[in-house]
Formats: structure tokens, C-alpha cells, sequence
């Protein structure tokens, strides 16, 4: 079975453009929180597959927005480290006078 053959088996839709987008929207803060009441309404349970896989689709899909921001931050955290770790290696030097 080809992955679009799987898709279309599945009863259960994926997220559409605009959820995503919406998902995509989040600050960290809003992604974490929303990302806790997905865990939280699985954990609870009572609710149907078709509900329980809807609920993992948001979830993973706030999961990982929620990383992109972290991983953004850091990168911008290295990248600022780097720079005042090479000033710091030139200073007082002819060169950067």
C-alpha cells in the first residue's frame, strides 16, 4: 500500500493547512500550554480512536512547533556566543584597533 492508499483508508483527517498554520502561529508559551491540555485530555481517556489519534495529530503537531522555537533560540544563543568568544580573541590586539 502506497502512504496516499494508507491516508485514504483512514478515517481519521489530518490537520488541515489552516490548523497548522494556526499551530504554526503559537509563541512557545501558547504551544506548551496547548500541548499539555492534548496530553491531558488522552490521559483522561473516554474519548473515541477517531478523537484519540485527532488529539496525538494536534499534539505532535504542537510538539514540534514548540521545538522549531527552542531550537531557534538556541541557535541564535550560539550564534551570540561565537561572536563575543571571537571579539574576546581579538581584543586589544592591532587588529581590532
Amino acid at each position: 500500500m502506497t502512504n496516499e492508499t494508507t491516508q485514504n483508508a483512514s478515517s481519521v483527517p489530518s490537520l488541515t493547512a489552516e490548523e497548522l498554520e494556526k499551530i504554526n502561529s503559537l509563541s512557545y508559551e501558547q504551544a506548551r500550554d496547548q500541548l499539555i491540555q492534548a496530553v491531558q485530555a488522552l490521559e483522561a481517556g473516554g474519548l473515541d480512536l477517531d478523537a484519540s489519534m485527532r488529539q496525538w495529530q494536534v499534539g505532535e503537531a504542537l510538539a514540534k512547533r514548540a521545538q522549531k522555537l527552542l531550537d531557534d533560540v538556541r541557535s541564535q544563543l550560539d550564534a551570540a556566543q561565537a561572536e563575543q568568544a571571537s571579539a574576546g580573541a581579538t581584543a586589544g590586539t592591532q587588529g581590532n584597533l
